[in-house]
């Protein structure tokens, strides 16, 4: 459990978030009952903390956080517990304490997340749906039937893909994907057990066969077992909408007119031969840097995006996918980026993907790659994507999880991060005093058209804190606008600086209800994963008897001169070389790197300067670093700096004045009269 110290820095420099929520906490009412509620319910949160006895900005004159405090805080504790035991379905056992902040007394509550077997948790008086909520970002939001109907489904302790399929039989099965697993897990674990099995034992200890629901002597197929080791005619007659789509477009923009075409490959095959073939696929197909090994006489060729990165983007997309959207996973190529799409939101918050830990939808579906290495269950995908994309020099990828809508998104960008556009349209920030770091976040802007924490820390190296001062410190330099809120704010580059050719952020749909309010930035809104069937692909079928069920290979503009190769027998360089670069080769320039000479210093402005344009959005920190100059001067009291800095006196002695004082900075004239109202302060050091 956190302390009141950690969650109150926490509070100011990022405001409250889906793990925080404040109360004045004259009593304990309906509103922090939907906060229990919320924090009990919210799937793989963890629980979240109720700090009672503090004001949000918008109850307070400072437009700040202020410590109103608890008058009786033995009865708002006992009413707490109490009504966590009463009020509920279930009996919430939240962990109380209180603590002093300004002479004042605040209660810190730790709400923690229920069992799925006990959820939903709601509220009595109101029954179900009315009374049941879940957090999203910041708010507590009601929870719809859809909601409900998931907390139930959780209730089973079984995942979706342990499901048996009482008609797929062993015949279903594709001798291939076994003898690849047994390929792979010996090349892995030589010694691995299950590798001394024969088939029948070795699918029975993977999950992927069950006995038969009614015909005990027999076996049948589970989900995971179909999906992973099924042939193609089964895959096609259970689930065909379960395929992987590759989509070659041209440009940077969606195909919006059917006059136009775009190509499509099918891939109807189990994982353990899918996977391979489609990160080969998308590496060959990738513009290449070329350059010779020293003292090597071979040009060697080598993908702008690492292969590491597809990989973890391919096979995340189909392990961590809702198979229970029959929908397909979409690998979109355009020209300057490459977009995967799978249905299922992430379960993981995408502002923690640089974070250990991971949870999993389909758990026998991801214990299988993970014992032929196909894929890590220990959450670090997402930092192993960013980390290699930082070492190629390339821009960061971009997350999207939308849990209205349930889907996720990854796009990957070709370009580098820094190069000499960047620099030179950097120029014109010349004379905003900005650090090394804080100009690639606007280089991120410029290519991405958002940032968030995440982003800015991973860029940067930097921690959360740190990423929070300096991105809120660009927007009240009104470079940046902020959307959103809470662990869900992010960033967009002022209307004034976006150049023209970057992609359109839509913010339109930046609320509560996204899992990272991201929702909508992508070009064409229109092109959803779930609705975009084979038979769309209009103009691309020449042969007008040629059902794109068997899509053969020359149906994609003749490029492939072999009639007899279809999707299900595609070498992975058959489409390596369609989308040229003839200006990447040796000789191109190395990315240019970012230095602090780019902006040269700037003369600082005088006290007087900076007491003149101090504002309503000044930063707490900037307000105590002029407190520390004014009183190393001379002894200021505490309506002379009220007066100055355009703070009220209360304002100024619970968050500046106090905080200065207990870390040694600043100090007392007279110590032995605290209260003497012609006290005045002192700077410590000279």
């Amino acid at each position: 459990m956190l302390s009141f110290d950690d969650l109150w820095e926490v509070l100011i420099t990022e405001d409250e978030s889906v793990k925080i929520e404040v109360k004045k906490g004259s009593e304990v009412g309906k509103s922090c009952w939907e906060t229990i509620s919320a924090f009990s319910n919210e799937p793989s949160l963890g629980g979240g903390y109720l700090l009672l006895g503090v004001k949000s900005p918008e109850e307070s004159n400072t437009n700040n956080y202020e410590i109103e405090g608890i008058a009786d805080s033995d009865k708002i504790q006992r009413d707490l517990a109490t009504q966590c035991r009463e009020n509920f379905n279930i009996t919430i056992r939240p962990h109380i304490e209180t603590a002093t902040k300004d002479g004042k007394t605040v209660i810190v509550a730790f709400i923690p997340e229920v069992q799925p077997s006990e959820k939903p948790v709601f509220i009595t008086s109101r029954g179900l749906p009315k009374g049941a909520f879940r957090r999203i970002a910041s708010t507590d939001q009601k929870c719809m039937e859809r909601d409900i109907e998931l907390f139930y489904k959780e209730r089973n302790a079984q995942t979706y893909d342990t499901t048996t399929i009482p008609d797929a039989t062993l015949d279903d099965l594709d001798p291939e994907a076994i003898a690849a697993y047994r390929r792979e897990r010996q090349q892995l674990n030589p010694n691995a057990s299950e590798l001394n099995y024969d088939d029948q034992k070795l699918l029975f200890a993977l999950n992927a066969i069950a006995r038969h629901p009614t015909q005990k002597e027999e076996y049948c197929l589970t989900f995971a077992g179909l999906i992973l080791f099924g042939n193609a005619i089964a895959l096609r007659r259970y689930f065909p909408m379960h395929r992987i789509d590759y989509i070659l477009v041209e440009g940077k923009e969606w195909v919006s007119d059917p006059d136009k075409r775009y190509q499509s490959i099918e891939i109807r095959e189990p994982l353990l031969l899918a996977i391979p073939k489609l990160i080969t696929l998308v590496l060959n197909d990738l513009p290449k840097a070329f350059g010779l090994a020293e003292n090597g006489i071979h040009r060697r060729e080598t993908p702008l995006i690492p292969r590491k990165v597809i990989r973890e983007a391919i096979v995340n997309a189909v392990m961590h996918r809702n198979y229970r959207e029959r929908s397909p996973v979409q690998i979109i190529r355009f020209c300057d980026r490459l977009e995967i799409r799978n249905p299922g939101y992430s379960l993981k918050p995408t502002d923690e993907f640089d974070q250990p830990g991971s949870k999993t939808r389909n758990e026998k579906i991801a214990a299988v790659l993970h014992e032929v290495n196909f894929a890590e269950t220990k959450g670090s995908g997402g930092r192993v994507m960013l980390e290699k994309m930082l070492e190629a020099n390339l821009t960061l990828p971009l997350f999207v999880s939308n849990r209205d809508r349930d889907y996720f998104h990854v796009t990957l960008f070709t370009h580098h991060l820094l190069d000499g556009d960047d620099i030179e349209w950097l120029t014109q920030f010349k004379n905003y005093g900005l650090s090394n770091d804080q100009a690639k976040a606007l280089v991120v802007l410029r290519q991405v058209g958002m940032i968030n924490n995440l982003i800015y820390r991973v860029t940067n190296d930097v921690d959360t804190l740190t990423a929070s001062q300096h991105l809120r410190r660009l927007r009240d330099t009104g470079l940046l606008e902020q959307q959103g809120k809470g662990s869900a704010t992010c960033y967009t580059l002022n209307p004034e600086f976006q150049p023209k050719e970057q992609l359109e952020v839509d913010t339109s749909n930046l609320d509560s209800k996204t899992t990272n309010n991201l929702s909508g930035q992508f070009p064409n809104p229109n092109l959803d994963s779930s609705t975009l069937q084979a038979d769309s692909l209009s103009g691309q079928f020449p042969n007008p008897n040629l059902d794109s069920s068997t899509l053969q290979a020359d149906s994609l503009s003749g490029q492939f001169p072999n009639p007899n190769l279809d999707s299900s027998t595609l070498q992975a360089d058959s489409l390596s070389g369609q989308f040229p670069n003839p200006n990447l080769d040796s000789s191109t320039p190395q990315p240019q790197q970012l230095t602090l000479e780019l902006f040269p210093p700037i003369k600082k402005e005088s006290l007087e300067e900076r007491l003149a344009n101090i504002g309503k959005q000044t930063e707490p920190e900037e307000i105590k670093t002029l407190i520390l100059e004014l009183c190393q001067i001379k002894p200021r009291s505490s309506s002379e700096l009220e007066s100055l800095l355009k703070r009220k006196r209360k304002s100024l002695l619970h968050q500046c004045l106090k905080p200065l004082i207990d870390k040694g900075l600043l100090e007392y004239t007279n110590p032995e009269k605290l209260n003497d109202p012609y006290q005045t302060y002192r700077t410590t050091q000279k």
